[in-house]
């Protein structure tokens, strides 16, 4: 079985409105929003400036974020909340439980897989690793805000536009795979870089009966695991990509069957990693895949 961590989020120090577990430090002269994980979270922060406080529920990332369990505090920050945002697709069910607690007509729900029109039990859940959509997300949180304080839209549209011009360096490397390396064969062990590797015109052949039982926490099966192998004892792919938060005996003998053979190996991770931004994340990691296909 994969390790899971889940949160205990009582015994986590609040390092600030856009990172908390529980609730922020609310004023009433602010617009108090609640992101089920801090990759919306920051998306958040960035638009809606110094007229949100923000609380971003799932900010470990050591933790496995489709194991988590709320805590009371995180109760009461959706309770006082007039805006929520969250991904669906079963990614934070417990949004749903937290929300049908604190039933209420004056809070907004902004759910990232309705926007997208993304649905079906199959859907990649990882919506914010797909970089050409990422403005159509930022402008859902965006109409939310202006919803939810229209006394202050005017500067929620100029937080839109700073945060979309700042997506360029991103597209642009995006752009840059898929021009240098597009139908090249890489693999990943759990579907989380799925829309990356798509945008930038990678071809994955990881097996799908391996890349789901290792999403949902259930044991490949044999034919599985050695479909899986032979793609690193073969050397048929250029790159392997590894969710570093849901690590497991058999995610850990892919990574090494891969080194073992000379395949470079990138970890990526589902929530937002401290002192970065999400431009900064998500940029590092496509320049951190460029150079392993350069290999």
């Amino acid at each position: 079985m994969r390790l899971r961590i889940i949160l205990a989020c009582g015994a986590v120090l609040l390092l600030g409105a856009a990172t908390a577990c529980g609730p922020a430090a609310a004023t009433s002269s602010k617009l108090g929003v609640v992101a089920s994980t801090n990759v919306y979270g920051d998306m958040v922060r960035q638009i809606g400036g110094s007229h949100v406080s923000v609380t971003s529920i799932l900010s470990d990332p050591d933790a496995d974020p489709h194991l988590y369990e709320p805590g009371t505090q995180n109760g009461l920050a959706v309770a006082k909340a007039r805006l929520v945002i969250q991904n669906g697709l079963g990614y934070d069910a417990f949004m749903q439980r937290l929300e049908d607690a604190s039933p209420s007509k004056q809070r907004l729900v902004v759910t990232v897989a309705d926007v997208l029109g993304v649905h079906g039990k199959d859907a990649n859940p990882h919506l914010w690793y797909d970089v050409p959509r990422l403005g159509t997300i930022a402008g859902a949180i965006a109409s939310g805000l202006e919803r939810s304080d229209p006394a202050n839209a005017a500067d929620y549209r100029s937080g839109l536009r700073r945060f979309q011009t700042s997506l360029g360096p991103l597209k642009r490397e995006v752009a840059r795979i898929k021009a240098s390396f597009g139908g090249r064969p890489v693999a990943y062990t759990e579907p989380v870089p799925g829309y990356l590797l798509a945008a930038a015109g990678l071809d994955n052949l990881a097996p799908d009966s391996f890349t789901r039982s290792i999403e949902n926490g259930t044991e490949p099966t044999p034919q599985a695991v050695s479909a899986m192998n032979a793609l690193m004892t073969g050397r048929r792919i250029k790159v392997l990509l590894y969710n570093s938060q849901a690590v497991s005996p058999i995610t850990t003998q892919i990574r090494s069957a891969a080194a073992k053979a000379g395949i470079p190996v990138i970890g990526v991770t589902e929530t937002l990693p401290p002192d970065l931004i999400f431009q900064q994340w998500q940029l590092a990691q496509a320049r951190e895949l460029f150079a392993a296909l350069k290999t």
